[in-house]
């Protein structure tokens, strides 16, 4: 095994990190079995580095059910058999090191496999050593669930279990039962499993749902609730669980303790980071402030507020001043797609052929945001999200709310390599776990290498773009007033400042130049043309525009 004790690296290289997941039974697959696995990671990694990119995160690929993809853990300190072996991942983290890539794995904690031994043996009996590892409740004298809590993935939050006479507690699957964090042998159960991984070197980890560890021990019923449908990441309506404020299954406070805890464990290491997933309905960003201030928590986080349909001026400034009124000494990892949501492109077009020009101005735009950033494997091929037939789902979640709300599968599709190789490359066998779409394989890797305009390679020119200029790392913002069809602020750190004027609109806009600034340099922005004009800045539809000022 690969142990290292703390090391010597930039403390705060996490801090404006461009961070690349990788959806591990979706990334490669070596073995033919129409599954990704971690050597078919290692295989690609060199692809990664290409891109331009600090690190990369692995969802699961722990020992698993499979009934939630891997999001239903059995053995937090294994690699499943369908992945490879931990030697297999160790080839691959050494690789990645080489490469100079950072690795964050996904740290799925909030809940368990119903098959993992802690479970198995917690619902065995009510006086057991596990008895109180998870949450178990006694049923109300009707035999109703304790009380109105609501699983995501549809019905009840709570499922009864014959052998204790009692419900356990899931937000999830059934199959996923939650942790009680207010036992500390669980807590110290789970500081465990991510000492592992860190003594095999690991650089961090992404945690998973990382606001749903506690929930409130009164079990008290959460009130009705109306959503912002706007900046909604996932289906609201489409949902019951939406329409309830979530004010006592998650964001408890006894998570902050627990969150120090964690932080002490990773700095023991030195080097480490963490990126919370924080999904808490408006309330987001506050809670997501609270996670991150401090040094003695979390290092950052990323909510839903980005992942929504919302890609207008009015909407994205309006997220950007909250977190800088709100996240006054955190900091925010940015994302227009991941695993969970429809892929961003198809969110965002109006029309499709406006896909390149959308999949170009979307990654240019959160590149010059403030924050750290993550793309999602096949992003950066401006890939839309996959038109599934219903016999071919394999998200439970998709399958549950089917046809209303389509699930997760359609962006978890196989990345494709080869444009006119048997499913675009990803696989040499017969068939993949999820259909290799044909507009996804006609945008395969190898036929946008030798595009000079291909959405990949603005991708890497983006990127390199973003690393040349300091402001764009961790440098302050500052929003100039415009009106609502445009979004413009200065981008600033040590002698250098950046403006940026973004037109997210299909038509031509003009932006006359406040005279504060003074002298305007225009600067050759990737994949655009800045064009000014005594003063006014002339933007065509979905357009940017950069200059030094």
């Amino acid at each position: 095994m690969a142990t290292e004790a703390a090391r010597t690296v930039d403390a705060n290289w996490w801090r404006g990190a461009v961070i690349y997941q990788i959806y591990p039974r979706s990334f490669q697959d070596t073995t033919g079995d129409g599954l990704g696995d971690i050597k078919g990671i290692t295989a690609r990694l060199a692809y990664v580095a290409s891109l331009g990119v600090d690190a990369i995160w692995l969802s699961p690929f722990f020992t698993s059910p499979m009934a939630d993809m891997g999001y239903d853990v059995s053995d937090y300190c294994n690699v499943d058999p369908m992945f490879g072996t931990l030697a297999d991942f160790d080839e691959m983290m050494a690789e990645a090191h080489r490469l100079g890539l950072k690795v964050i794995i996904d740290q799925v904690i909030s809940h368990t496999s119903d098959r993992h031994p802690w479970f198995v043996e917690s619902r065995s009996s009510r006086t057991n050593p596990k008895a109180d590892w998870y949450v178990w409740a006694d049923p109300k004298p009707d035999g109703t669930a304790p009380n109105n809590w609501l699983s995501i993935f549809g019905g009840p939050g709570w499922e009864w279990d014959g052998v204790r006479k009692q419900y356990y507690m899931h937000n999830f699957l059934i199959a996923q039962p939650d942790l009680n964090f207010h036992n500390p042998e669980v807590q110290q159960a789970v500081l465990d499993t991510v000492r592992f991984w860190l003594d095999r070197g690991i650089d961090g980890f992404r945690l998973d749902t990382v606001n749903y560890y506690f929930h409130d021990k009164e079990l008290r019923n959460n009130p009705p609730m109306v959503y912002d449908t706007e900046g909604a990441g996932m289906e609201t309506d489409t949902n019951p669980y939406s329409m309830q404020n979530h004010l006592y299954d998650k964001s408890q406070p006894e998570n902050i303790e627990f969150l120090k805890r964690l932080r002490t464990l990773l700095d023991g290491y030195g080097g480490r980071t963490t990126v919370g997933e924080v999904g808490d309905g408006p309330r987001s960003l506050t809670t997501l402030a609270i996670y991150t201030s401090g040094n003695d928590k979390l290092h950052m986080c990323y909510t839903f507020d980005l992942l929504g349909p919302a890609f207008h001026a009015a909407y994205i400034r309006k997220v950007m001043t909250t977190v800088q009124d709100t996240v006054t000494n955190g900091w925010v990892c940015w994302a227009f797609s991941n695993h969970d949501v429809v892929r961003h492109v198809t969110r965002f077009i109006d029309d499709p052929q406006e896909q390149d020009r959308v999949a170009k101005l979307s990654i240019t735009l959160i590149a010059v945001l403030r924050g750290s950033i993550c793309l999602y494997q096949g992003e950066e091929l401006g890939l839309t999200e996959a038109e599934l037939a219903f016999e071919d789902l394999r998200d439970p979640y998709g399958i549950r709310f089917w046809p209303a709300f389509k699930g997760r599968d359609g962006c978890r599709t196989p990345m494709v390599w080869e444009a006119k190789a048997p499913h675009a490359g990803f696989t040499e066998g017969a068939k993949t776990w999820l259909p290799v779409p044909r507009e996804h394989a006609a945008r395969a890797v190898d036929a946008q290498e030798a595009l000079a305009d291909s959405v990949l390679n603005h991708y890497r020119a983006t990127l390199a773009f973003r690393k040349a200029h300091p402001p764009l790392i961790d440098g302050d913002m500052t929003f100039l007033d415009t009106n609502q069809d445009l979004l413009a602020f200065v981008r600033e750190k040590g002698g250098e400042k950046l403006l940026f004027v973004f037109n997210l609109t299909r038509e031509a806009q003009d932006f006359t130049l406040p005279k504060r600034l003074g002298d305007v340099l225009p600067v050759s922005l990737p994949g655009f043309v800045s064009r000014l004009d005594r003063g006014v800045v002339k933007l065509d539809a979905l357009d940017a525009f950069c200059a030094r000022v």
